[in-house]
């Protein structure tokens, strides 16, 4: 298969991670004789600083010209620390979802056996979590009418959605349930807001063109509540813009680190895979920024195209790098010979010999690996 893939790497850490996915999907196009084809652009503050626009025309329009795009992080502290500033880093990227039609977030939430001990939560209420949470991605308070008075003393941002944005990431839900558990937790705030209780009169209608799949409700106070006391009870979670983005990032501590989690954005033609974490600009060039996140999301883009051995095979690379522990700081604190490259070369290595014996892994694990 040949793909033609849009990189934007981004700010802070995400060219250091986006290079070890394009590591992973070119050793998966040479074990399994794939053509990608890589053109990068530039997004976020570092566009901002080049052209003055977060998402730049020619940005723009590779990402229409491919087939998927591989996005790295976005923000830098001079647009973070200043409230005021009229562009930002994150309007580039809200206008590209936009624009693609990219209405539906997956973000799936596991975890890992041999990372247990890593979590801060309880290992018994942790163990066997596996969750898939959908989130609506382009209507929503981010989107809505955004208003201030001249005095700068009131301010409003409307959340606004309709039935069609409802129906169609609650059909992929619940498709996605159909797959799994057979479970749909919806998360909202119907008790107080308007548009929730739309929200629960859709997918409530909706659920029962699916009657093999349960329905659930929770506000979004509870289940955030329940993220942490007793997250084995969820298959896949659907909600909104704002709610799926606070949530997505708290099911992170779950697993260990959030540079765990990979995403997937999809609806219109083009696809984008990005990990859920930020810029964290203070690790850029370090080399401590954890890749496995946008390693796991270059398998979601193989998964997307019907890639299923290779994108199985990604992974197994990550599950085997956790298992020996070739892991960067956040997740192996002790361990300051692991780098983000180095992650990357061992799962790199794994992808093009998946069949040779630990003894090459305990090397590389060691630091005695010879891959450039």
């Amino acid at each position: 298969m040949k793909l033609n893939i849009a990189v934007l790497a981004g700010d802070g850490i995400g060219p250091e991670v986006t290079q070890q996915s394009i590591k992973a999907l070119k050793a998966i196009a040479l074990t399994f004789d794939h053509e990608f084809v890589f053109r990068s652009a530039p997004v976020g503050a570092i566009a901002i600083d080049k052209t003055g626009s977060p998402l730049p025309d020619e940005t723009l329009a590779l990402c229409k010209a491919s087939d998927a795009i591989l996005f790295g992080s976005i923000g830098d502290p001079k647009y973070d620390n200043d409230p005021s500033a009229p562009v930002r880093p994150e309007q580039g990227l809200l206008k590209l979802r936009k624009e693609l039609g990219l209405f539906a977030n997956i973000r799936p939430v596991k975890a890992y056996d041999t990372l247990l001990d890593k979590s801060p939560l309880k290992v018994e209420n942790i163990k066997g979590t596996d969750i898939s949470i959908y989130r609506e991605l382009t209507g929503g308070i981010y989107f809505g009418e955004k208003k201030q008075n001249k005095e700068g003393t009131e301010a409003s941002d409307l959340c606004l959605y309709t039935r069609e944005e409802i129906e169609r990431i609650t059909h992929l839900a619940f498709k996605a349930a159909l797959g799994r558990k057979k479970k749909v937790t919806l998360v909202d705030k119907a008790n107080v807001l308007e548009s929730s209780r739309l929200w629960r009169k859709v997918v409530t209608e909706i659920g029962t063109e699916y009657p093999d799949v349960e329905l659930d409700f929770l506000f979004v106070d509870n289940a955030a509540m329940q993220l942490i006391l007793n997250p084995k009870q969820f298959d896949v979670i659907l909600t909104g813009n704002m709610f799926g983005d606070i949530i997505s990032d708290e099911a992170s501590v779950i697993g260990g680190s959030i540079g765990l989690l990979a995403s997937a954005s999809i609806g219109g033609d083009i696809g984008l895979f990005e990990p859920i974490h930020g810029s964290f600009p203070q690790g850029a060039g370090k080399g401590i920024a954890n890749p496995i996140a946008s390693i796991l999301s270059a398998g979601m883009l193989l998964e997307h195209f019907g890639l299923h051995e290779e994108a199985s095979l990604i992974t197994d690379a990550v599950e085997k790098a956790l298992e020996l522990d070739i892991t960067t700081p956040d997740l192996n604190p002790g361990n300051v010979n692991i780098t983000t490259d180095r992650v990357g070369d061992f799962i790199e290595d794994y992808l093009l010999n998946p069949d040779d014996s630990n003894l090459n892994f305990t090397n590389i694990h060691l630091g005695q690996s010879t891959i450039i």
